[in-house]
């Protein structure tokens, strides 16, 4: 690999920074038949992590292990979608007799699945080809009762789960099959604190107490200084301590945006050059040139109330009380009614995140556009 700090995905474990003892407490809690809630803010490297606890040779001799991103998913129909397909995907590889062995219990959407010229299984079904969720999603839980192997499925962004239209019972329903399914273990992780805790640790709902909750915290600087420094020198370059204080320090231990800052660095490093800290503000400018252009799109696309209450956050960093006088006062908001209908907004479209009262831009980058004045 050309450069050492990847940006886009898990690449194997030479390139994962840390995170052993959070590996191998995933490792031993699941495969003692414990589910987990993993909770933690978006990009600090949960999924990566849950990638390269699947590659632990614990798991990865033993065990089926299936990723389910259903970020992108609104609706039971399209959660059942994303669930088989990725399994299919997974067991492909495995052989004929394994991937059969997954079709033959799928009867409900058996006549769907197509197959290519080497005759391996596709599955190209439309949602609409999905006639009854709730059967299709009752076969996948039958496979996984009874695979030859046993199974760790992490489905990941769980709280998306709430945006369902059939939310009010989904909840309910995945706890039965979760906890009646003997052969496999779950991992439920998921980015929007508030929203997770409301899942896993309100008396009220259904998950309560059903599963070991796991928060992970961002690596530690000292961490992540050396493994900036071991990367660099496996290329023949150096970094000096200071440079990667600076970067950790001004993205708040934010993984995805230290990799990417890191990458930037890396580059512009010669072969037997050092990267010294005056070299990181030339990185971040670099970074946000590409993304000006987009950023000014997404800004003028936010309608026009949230959109001021988009810029004070990132003014702010950290925004606290935003619905207190010294805060409308200072950013000449309207009331706090307006205000509240505008975070309500910029939430449900990820523009912003809230932990314990303080809100925060989702993207460090375009937070650090707006305050360096787009």
């Amino acid at each position: 690999m050309d450069n050492p700090f990847v940006t886009k995905g898990y690449a194997g474990p030479e390139y994962f920074c840390d995170r052993v003892e959070e590996t191998k407490r995933l490792v031993e809690l699941t495969t003692n038949g414990n589910n987990i809630a993993l909770i933690s803010p978006r990009r600090v490297g949960k999924t990566d992590l849950i990638h390269h606890c699947f590659q632990q040779p614990e798991l990865k001799e033993k065990y089926y292990t299936f990723h389910i991103d259903i970020y992108a998913t609104a609706s039971l129909r399209d959660f059942v979608n994303v669930f088989g397909q990725t399994i299919l995907n997974e067991l492909k590889p495995k052989g004929r007799v394994v991937w059969e062995g997954f079709l033959n219990i799928l009867r409900s959407i058996r006549s769907e699945i197509t197959y290519d010229i080497n005759n391996f299984p596709t599955w190209s079904i439309g949602l609409g080809n999905i006639e009854n969720p709730m059967v299709t999603l009752d076969e996948i839980f039958q496979y996984l009762g009874q695979a030859d192997r046993p199974c760790i499925i992490a489905i990941d962004e769980f709280q998306q789960i709430t945006r369902y239209a059939e939310a009010h019972n989904i909840e309910a329903m995945l706890r039965t099959y979760i906890q009646r399914c003997n052969n496999a273990t779950f991992i439920l992780s998921g980015s929007k604190r508030h929203l997770m805790g409301e899942i896993f640790t309100s008396p009220s709902r259904p998950f309560y107490q059903s599963v070991l909750v796991m928060n992970l915290k961002p690596i530690s600087v000292e961490k992540y200084t050396e493994f900036a420094k071991m990367q660099f020198d496996r290329y023949g370059k150096s970094i000096g301590d200071e440079a990667v204080v600076a970067v950790y320090e001004r993205f708040d231990a934010v993984t995805s945006c230290l990799q990417r800052i890191l990458n930037v660095l890396f580059l512009k490093t010669l072969p037997g050059g050092k990267c010294t800290c005056d070299m990181v503000d030339d990185a971040i400018n670099y970074i946000l040139d590409m993304f000006s252009e987009t950023y000014q799109d997404l800004l003028e696309r936010i309608p026009e109330k949230q959109r001021e209450v988009f810029i004070a956050i990132a003014k702010e960093g950290k925004a606290k009380a935003i619905t207190g006088k010294t805060f409308i006062k200072k950013h000449h908001l309207q009331t706090s009614s307006v205000i509240n209908a505008a975070v309500r907004g910029l939430l449900e479209k990820d523009f912003i995140t809230v932990d314990k009262g303080v809100y925060t831009i989702y993207d460090p980058f375009f937070a650090l556009w707006l305050r360096n004045g787009r």
